[in-house]
């Protein structure tokens, strides 16, 4: 199963974890220095949510981040599942 949100279309990224040794100067050290840059991946905070529609009189399951659930208490379910294009 793909790791994409339905109405904000978030995925994951690519990225690195830089892996830094020593103290740095401003706090009384030599600095610090990059020993190791790993390659890593940006996962979005997905949920798996039924969702009622009130206008279709049922529930709709979809895959939302956290800030497409913000999005649909703002604006309503059904707008903003019509606007993603999951309900007509």
């Amino acid at each position: 199963m793909s790791r994409i949100c339905d109405i904000t279309g978030a995925k994951p990224i690519r990225g690195n974890k830089i892996h830094r040794r020593g103290l740095a100067k401003k706090k009384g050290g030599i600095g610090q220095h990059v020993t190791a840059i790993t390659p890593r991946y940006f996962l979005p905070n997905l949920r798996t949510k039924r969702i009622w529609v009130p206008e279709l009189n049922k529930f709709v399951t979809v895959k939302l981040t956290a800030r497409a659930m913000k999005t649909i208490n703002k604006n309503g379910a059904y707008s903003t599942l019509k606007k993603a294009g999951i309900v007509a």
